[in-house]
């Protein structure tokens, strides 16, 4: 009750009004009772988690509509966000912070007896993707509508998500993620605008053009969930496709009378929709991760060209598609969706009957793309032969959009090398089409996630195409939803900074700003200090609950979660680990600053190295933790099936943020920004958004180290010797030779030989030649530690320079610098208002 209490004085997460408390009850009774045939005494959490997720839902709804309506009557500009991930987390407690009805249900529901935590427990996350990416997706969904942006979320619905980490002896051990189980109350299925997608057959030209023939079908079923904005009573729709076969599928083997095969060869066609590829920056270039890509895309674009005919303008007036990138502008969340490229070509030039010219310079000024990563195995390319069997058309188009890209190349006499570097079809090996550079020619701007980024992007890897056509280039920095990831996840960091600056920061982040004005505050020091051990001593429970190691919540809680891979150089932050285990050993009683050393994240289930770091990790977290000579001076936990909702625990916790890539490696990075956000200091290189963390809370308020983007090319020109480093430092070599005998491994002395024969041979990220700095670095942060004030005003100048990375600003940028929209920050009348309020507001959008 006393948490109620003290949010009553904050409004960022709702009012508690009796009339609100009572009409939530109500709804939630009624919804309970209808859910359910048997007494409401034998009722499970689910039972009530269903309860109030109807109950939540149906104040969306109303929303949901009057949105749809208003986006009629006003005719905007609509963007549409084409991801192949999404990775949402949980809708409900989410939902009630944008609504503005979190401490009404805090109060309903302890009204009832019930506990909120619990109920909140019971949902699923939406694991519909596999990291940064896919979360990315989520927070623009989320500021898209914050904004008032008439925009839409496109993709699959996954039947399984990213997979069910368990770690056994050790070992990464994947169990499928089957979220849809117990059904999901945020989702609608919408049959009525089901849609066909076509795969293989052939084309014939004839005297009316080419024409895609003898395809086989697959049905696209369309799943809406409801993207509430912030208190701002825009509601708007993420639309995931699930796969159908039609009710005709090779009916050919029916009437020979094998009906078994023919109900089962249904399967094939619905697979495609079944399970997300569970690979971060790799690409695989399976013929049914084609499918995915092609089926989002074609799908789409029918909902697209079906909203853009039936819009009032042009119901009202002759259709021309003139106006199309007028009104509808399509980003491209990396290369997964661009066969949306030669998908819109095909649609114009043979369904359309648009003359080429007409249709491409439309395309181009329709389509934008962002890209994610600098990492060559993380570049799609689809082989041709691939192309040529499953989207035969399209590979048509492909090739005729590349004759005319390379005819540019004309402006290039005699530069067959730059030619053959730019064409979108490789011609060297086996035959592929680069689909990246498919996406820079098809769209009228592209950018990368972060400055440092999108300047590699522009110098190295696409260097060609910016000398080409440098005003296509662009920076985006990414930014993260100060809504889950501060207001939902971090509530009494948010009460302290409203009560500090008041609630407009949660729209305008910048505001953060006015926090240096109180670094010197001892009493907020003293607040901002005391949520911090909160959050810290609550996560400490947890994991004792969840692992049964003690933890000392004074401990410096030192943090590394995200997707396991060796850019990402969790074997970095092991090598310190390990050292800090050889210094207490050598001096058990030497001043020590105790560490808690929490590691998480996920392998790709067939990246094998991924997998041994994790085992090596749990290996060495068995001797510490277990060595009567560390005590509690050290502790290793390696969280298990980290996640969104793992995320939004450990999060608020965390003293020290670790954002350790090799310079140039990572494109941004948005775990760094959430770190920050909540009050985390950050240890890290000179890489993706740190460099521009570290320009908005001043270099000397982050611990950097290692070698910057220009030393590491350096580095790659003389030829890195990891041996060197090895012999040349002794703790380093201690370390090395401990993993290489078995001392954590002592029953299979030869386990990590693959590891360190990687370390020594073919380290592409040079984890040795940023060994000794990274350590050094790590003293300053024990020594700092060790002065709570000193530690603390720190933390308040990271928080006060968070502004700048709220995905509120990353959408505003795209919206005004990309996609050709303006942000609002005009209410949508509520449902409760008469219809023809729309209209007036609509009037007034339209005098702006």
């Amino acid at each position: 009750m006393l948490i109620v209490e003290k949010r009553k004085q904050i409004s960022i997460r709702g009012i508690v009004g009796v009339e609100n408390v009572a009409e939530l009850k109500k709804g939630f009774n009624r919804h309970l009772h209808f859910t359910l045939v048997k007494d409401r005494n034998v009722a499970t959490p689910r039972d009530y988690y269903f309860a109030l997720a109807h109950t939540v839902r149906d104040h969306l709804v109303g929303r949901w509509i009057r949105t749809q309506q208003f986006y009629y009557e006003t005719d905007p500009k609509r963007v549409y966000y084409l991801s192949l991930e999404f990775y949402m987390g949980r809708a409900l407690q989410n939902t009630m912070v944008n609504l503005g009805l979190q401490n009404a249900c805090d109060e309903a529901i302890y009204q009832l007896g019930l506990d909120m935590e619990d109920l909140e427990d019971m949902e699923e996350d939406a694991g519909l993707g596999n990291g940064g990416l896919g979360r990315l997706a989520a927070c623009f969904l989320d500021s898209m509508a914050t904004l008032g942006l008439a925009a839409y979320g496109y993709g699959i619905r996954y039947e399984y998500g990213i997979f069910n980490q368990r770690i056994k002896d050790g070992w990464q051990v994947e169990e499928a993620d089957d979220w849809l189980r117990h059904g999901n109350p945020w989702e609608k299925a919408r049959p009525e605008y089901m849609l066909p997608v076509h795969f293989y057959g052939r084309v014939e030209e004839t005297e009316e053009g080419s024409k895609w023939v003898d395809t086989q079908v697959v049905l696209a079923m369309p799943f809406d969930t409801p993207i509430p904005g912030y208190m701002n009573n825009t509601v708007n729709t993420m639309r995931l496709w699930s796969a159908r076969a039609p009710n005709d599928f090779n009916l050919r083997d029916f009437n020979v009378g094998d009906y078994i095969q023919a109900v089962l060869d249904r399967n094939l066609a619905e697979n495609i929709s079944r399970v997300l590829y569970p690979n971060d920056n790799f690409f695989e270039g399976k013929e049914l991760r084609l499918k995915q890509e092609y089926f989002v895309v074609a799908a789409t674009l029918q909902d697209v060209i079906r909203r853009f005919k039936t819009s009032k303008r042009n119901c009202s007036g002759p259709l021309s598609f003139d106006s199309f990138p007028d009104k509808v502008a399509i980003q491209l969340n990396d290369t997964h969706p661009a066969m949306a490229i030669p998908e819109l070509m095909r649609i114009f030039v043979d369904i359309e009957k648009l003359d080429w010219d007409t249709a491409w310079d439309i395309t181009k000024r329709t389509f934008a793309y962002t890209n994610h990563t600098v990492l060559p195995e993380a570049l799609e390319r689809w082989p041709v032969r691939l192309l040529e069997t499953l989207l035969p058309r399209h590979l048509q188009i492909i090739y005729q959009i590349n004759q005319i890209h390379l005819d540019v190349m004309s402006l290039f006499p005699g530069d067959l090398d730059r030619m053959r570097k730019m064409s979108l079809v490789e011609e060297y090996g086996e035959k592929k089409v680069n689909m990246a550079h498919l996406c820079i020619v098809g769209s009228h701007a592209v950018n990368g996630v972060a400055e440092i980024h999108s300047n590699i992007i522009k110098t190295d890897v696409f260097r060609d195409f910016s000398e080409l056509e440098p005003e296509k280039f662009q920076n985006k920095t990414n930014g993260i939803t100060p809504r889950r990831w501060l207001l939902l996840c971090n509530p009494g960091l948010a009460d302290l900074i409203a009560e500090a600056i008041g609630e407009e920061y949660v729209k305008d982040l910048m505001q953060l700003q006015k926090l240096n004005e109180l670094v010197d505050d001892d009493a907020f020091i003293r607040d901002i200090s005391k949520v911090k051990q909160d959050n810290k001593l609550k996560f400490a429970q947890y994991l004792e609950r969840e692992y049964q190691v003690k933890i000392n919540p004074a401990s410096v809680f030192d943090v590394h979660v995200k997707r396991i891979h060796e850019y990402k150089r969790q074997l970095l932050n092991c090598l310190h680990v390990i050292t800090m285990y050889n210094r207490i050993r050598a001096k058990p009683t030497a001043p020590f600053v105790p560490r808690t050393v929490i590691i998480g994240g996920k392998a790709a289930p067939g990246y094998h190295m991924a997998k041994m770091i994790i085992k090596l990790i749990t290996s060495v977290a068995d001797v510490i933790n277990n060595d009567p000579i560390v005590g509690n001076k050290l502790k290793v936990i390696y969280l298990e099936n980290y996640r969104v909702t793992l995320a939004e625990k450990v999060i608020p916790a965390t003293d020290l943020s670790e954002q350790i890539s090799t310079a140039g490696t990572e494109a941004s990075g948005t775990g760094n920004m959430k770190f920050m956000l909540n009050g985390a200091l950050t240890i890290g290189t000179l890489d993706g958004a740190n460099v521009e963390m570290a320009e908005e809370a001043g270099q000397e308020n982050l611990f950097i180290f290692g070698m910057t983007v220009e030393e590491v090319a350096a580095m790659d020109q003389e030829g890195y010797d990891a041996m060197q480093y090895y012999k040349s430092i002794p703790e380093l070599k201690q370390v090395i030779d401990q993993i290489k005998s078995g001392f954590f491994s002592p029953k299979q002395p030869e386990l990590f030989h693959d590891i360190t024969n990687m370390l020594f041979n073919h380290d592409r990220f040079k984890v040795f030649a940023d060994y000794e700095s990274y350590v050094k670095c790590q003293e300053k942060v024990s020594a700092l530690y060790e002065d709570p004030k000193k530690w603390t005003q720190m933390v308040i100048k990271n928080i006060a320079a968070a502004g700048k990375f709220s995905s509120d600003r990353t959408i505003a940028e795209y919206a005004t610098q990309i996609w050709g929209v303006e942000p609002t920050d005009l209410k949508i009348p509520p449902p409760s208002e008469p219809r023809e309020a729309i209209e007036e507001t609509a009037r007034a959008l339209r005098k702006i």
